[in-house]
């Protein structure tokens, strides 16, 4: 499992003229724009990699795991992301 920490280490060493610091400012900053498009409703798409968009849920009841009672679910949004052909291919160690 990958981790944003790890994920801002390994920037840093990529590029090792900028800061710890600087990538983990560059990587909030991506992590919140894509949040705000995903709020507005926006679709974002990443060539190769994938696509993320907003799923509208419809109420229902579900239950609570510990109790087993029945617990009303209201409309919701959730976010959801499909892989791009490039990024299946990659993990599927067909390219």
């Amino acid at each position: 499992m990958m981790t944003k920490s790890d994920l801002i280490k390994k920037l840093q060493e990529k590029f090792g003229t900028y800061t710890y610091r600087d990538m983990y400012q560059a990587v909030n900053i991506i992590f919140d724009s894509m949040a705000e498009a995903l709020q507005k409703g926006d679709r974002i798409e990443i060539r190769g990699f994938g696509n993320f968009t907003i799923r509208e849920r419809k109420p229902r009841t579900g239950r609570n795991p510990k109790s087993g009672a029945p617990v009303e679910l209201l409309e919701r949004k959730v976010p959801f992301f499909k892989t791009g052909k490039e990024l299946r291919l990659m993990v599927d160690n067909k390219k």
